[in-house]
């Protein structure tokens, strides 16, 4: 039960490319942004789609598999954690980010 708690798993739409980060240690980095959507229907019956954007990062083998075989629009299901930081912007205001590291993905088509 120990992996349950903070465990991420979603399925979406890639909506940039891979954005890849090399360190000097040779560690890699690529961020990514998925797109999941959500249909009901209103009090009207109207079909109504909501979307939410959620922050990605990967490290190591799976920043590199990401860089070679993903790009923007493509269908990927992500398993990972999600992860809190902050830092502070050029103009001196603290910025808070939630992201999810991903352990695993996998290209739906």
């Amino acid at each position: 039960m120990n992996t349950l708690r903070n465990s991420v798993r979603l399925v979406g739409n890639l909506g940039t490319d891979p954005e890849v980060k090399n360190f000097d240690n040779n560690r890699k980095l690529t961020r990514l942004a998925i797109a999941t959507n959500e249909s009901y229907k209103n009090d009207k019956g109207e079909k109504v789609t909501e979307t939410q954007w959620h922050n990605l990062v990967l490290w190591g083998a799976q920043a590199k598999l990401a860089e070679d075989y993903l790009k923007k629009g493509d269908e990927v299901a992500i398993e990972g954690k999600l992860a809190n930081r902050n830092y502070t912007d050029k103009d001196g205001v603290k910025r808070y980010v939630t992201e999810i590291v991903v352990n695993e993905f996998m290209k739906m088509r």
